[in-house]
């Protein structure tokens, strides 16, 4: 049997500091049948003498002024030649038998997509010496809007729901990518998991495949949306939540559904308030329209879980704001 050709696609920008390691982690892939695809998207660093550095007949590099990493990854999938799709952050790494694992399962499961656990770790520290976590999604699915429901909902599903699938930890069929569409290339924190809720609801179910290992390089900078967003990208992750809902209800009724959205609603709510006022009420508006009995409590415990259930989230997130400006 001809094995299949997997293309990995990796969209850079300014990630000098770490695109070597990244390319050799590709490189040093135990599935042979493979092609690297690195599209550099207007670095004004070494990145892209970095990656021509590596260039040759299964390794292509291409050049594009900046337009940001959706539309970087949409040249990769243009460019690419492969029965499957790998994509890779530019400052990222997977162990070395990821897509073989991978393929395996997925030669056995055809039209599924094939998910591994992902290892985080801070910049500096080594990522081989941490434990593999292996999530709740570790058993699978064969129906795509239930994992997705129990990926959106959380604990409102499950104590054990809930989480981040990183878009290095899957391998994707092409031609599900074909038929659920390229990446939004609007500047967005949130692209890729709007990207994979249409992959996923494309595809018939989602098998794990626990020898792979992808691991997540994270860094120590602020997670406050006023320390890293703006307005646009801001508006982008509303828009990624209404494409959330519009194909998730597109794809079930089941009672579900609505409240899991509107939770993602409410914390797209909760991180837009008080920077964003007029997206902060349009989100929750729309969770209010989804779910209106679902009551958002974003805190857990604490001086903040008593204070809100008295008078409300908004102003207990708006004390912390003014904290933030004061303190």
């Amino acid at each position: 049997m001809n094995k299949p050709l997997v293309s990995i696609i990796i969209p850079v920008y300014n990630a000098g500091k770490y695109l070597e390691g990244t390319i050799i982690s590709a490189i040093e892939q135990t599935w042979g049948n493979k092609e690297i695809i690195i599209v550099d998207d207007g670095s004004t660093d070494n990145s892209l003498a970095i990656a021509k550095k590596h260039e040759n007949t299964w390794i292509k590099v291409f050049s594009q002024q900046n337009k940001g990493a959706g539309a970087a990854r949409n040249k990769g999938l243009k460019e690419s030649k492969g029965d499957y799709i790998q994509f890779l952050d530019a400052d990222d790494l997977l162990n070395t038998n990821k897509i073989e694992s991978q393929i395996e399962q997925l030669i056995k499961f055809p039209e599924h997509l094939a998910v591994c656990p992902t290892v985080h770790f801070e910049d500096g520290t080594e990522p081989t010496g941490q434990p593999v976590q292996h999530e709740w999604y570790a058993t699978g699915s064969d129906d795509p809007a239930d994992f997705l429901i129990k990926l959106y909902g959380g604990a409102l599903i499950g104590p054990t729901y809930g989480g981040m699938i990183q878009p290095n930890a899957w391998l994707t069929p092409k031609y599900i990518i074909d038929k659920a569409g390229p990446w939004n290339e609007m500047r967005n924190p949130d692209d890729d998991g709007e990207f994979f809720c249409r992959v996923i609801l494309a595809s018939k179910g989602i098998i794990h495949a626990g020898g792979a290992v992808n691991y997540y390089r994270k860094f120590k900078t602020g997670n406050s949306l006023s320390g890293k967003a703006d307005y646009e990208s801001a508006s982008g992750i509303l828009k990624s939540t209404d494409s959330k809902a519009s194909n998730l209800l597109a794809h079930t009724n089941r009672p579900e559904a609505k409240p899991v959205l509107a939770r993602l609603y409410y914390e797209n709510a909760f991180t837009f308030y008080p920077y964003y006022t007029d997206l902060a009420v349009e989100a929750e508006q729309k969770a209010k329209k989804l779910a209106p009995e679902y009551k958002f409590m974003p805190y857990k415990g604490g001086i903040k879980l008593y204070l809100s259930k008295l008078i409300g989230w908004k102003p207990v997130r708006y004390m912390q704001y003014l904290k933030t400006i004061y303190c």
